[in-house]
């Protein structure tokens, strides 16, 4: 945990997914600088040591990393990592859907099935499923959910497949989640970024100079204000 640490975040706990990404990896760092105690979860666990690493040698509180793979993981899975947090954490004060899935620009004509499946899992199931399980830990800490989103003028044109219309049904799963838990204590927030240089945007604007973007520092500190906000 993170006694003996101040700062906005202090003595609360994190769980992000797709701590490893571009946007993932900076709220982590930044959730950490601010005291907060971040449970990195993802399925490449060499990235995720390496953002595990930077925090430490940071001086922030101790992270804990959480290996698991949104596209293949179920409702039971997602309710021992709740359980595993309220055994070792004791608390979890506020849950980031950072992860994404997107191969590339691809016409729905030609998209293989398993494909739009798997970005459906990650995208879209994957945040529901894993935020009715934290639910309990959420409402005794009083916490925050945040569900980030993507420019929906963009990713509704063609050739955006699964990725864009998971996009669009988030948006509807944010509303129906604010208004069911509205006096339940936990806040539900949609969190658009602007354009940021990550991996995904490569995938999509290939022919893009990245030096031209802005990297996600600034969407991560934007995105933690969230839930450093005085209710």
């Amino acid at each position: 945990m993170s006694a003996g640490h101040s700062g906005a975040l202090a003595g609360q706990v994190l769980l992000i997914t797709g701590a490893a990404g571009g946007l993932g990896s900076e709220l982590a760092k930044q959730a950490a600088a601010a005291g907060a105690t971040v449970v990195l979860a993802g399925k490449r666990v060499r990235a995720l040591e390496r953002v595990y690493d930077d925090i430490a040698a940071a001086g922030g509180p101790e992270p804990a990393i959480y290996p698991i793979n949104l596209e293949g993981a179920t409702p039971a899975e997602f309710e021992v990592l709740a359980d595993t947090l309220a055994q070792q954490c004791g608390r979890l004060d506020a849950l980031i859907h950072a992860a994404a899935s997107f191969s590339g620009l691809t016409p729905l004509e030609s998209l293989p099935a398993d494909d739009w499946l798997r970005s459906l899992q990650v995208n879209l199931n994957a945040p529901f499923a894993l935020t009715q399980a934290c639910l309990p830990l959420l409402r005794a800490a009083q916490g925050h959910c945040v569900f980030v989103l993507d420019d929906e003028a963009r990713v509704g044109k063609a050739f955006w497949n699964a990725y864009g219309v998971a996009k669009f049904a988030l948006r509807g799963l944010v509303a129906q989640w604010s208004q069911e838990l509205e006096h339940s204590g936990v806040r539900i927030h949609a969190f658009t970024p602007p354009p940021m240089r990550t991996t995904l945007r490569a995938r999509a604007y290939f022919a893009e100079n990245p030096e031209l973007i802005a990297t996600a520092q600034a969407p991560a500190r934007a995105c933690l204000a969230l839930i450093t906000r005085v209710a």
